[in-house]
């Protein structure tokens, strides 16, 4: 299985990265870019939307990182308060103030 999932996932970048190639070839005239403030100097208007993919992409990862990051840190913490938690009824349960379940 996960040979059939590697051969799909190589497959799906070299598609990927055709579409690419056939997109900026198609697209070649430069451009210039205005971007409020400044205008870029031209290059390809494959170049731009290409790139703005990419920076949208990497934003997306850096977002959902830290998101993820920040649960992992919650979902440790409440992991630490139930060990803490069984560890004070074990202690109970010894000296026989809890009853049992």
């Amino acid at each position: 299985m996960g040979f059939i999932r590697k051969l799909f996932a190589l497959i799906l970048a070299v598609a990927m990265a055709a579409v690419g190639v056939l997109f900026a070839l198609q697209n070649a005239e430069p451009v210039p870019l205005d971007v409020l403030i400044m205008i870029l100097p031209p290059h390809s208007l494959a170049l731009w939307v290409l790139g703005a993919l990419a920076l949208g992409g990497v934003l997306g990862l850096l977002l959902s990182s830290i998101a993820v990051l920040r649960l992992r840190a919650r979902l440790m913490s409440a992991r630490r308060q139930l060990a803490n938690s069984q560890a004070e009824m074990d202690k109970l349960r010894v000296k026989g103030l809890a009853t049992r379940e």
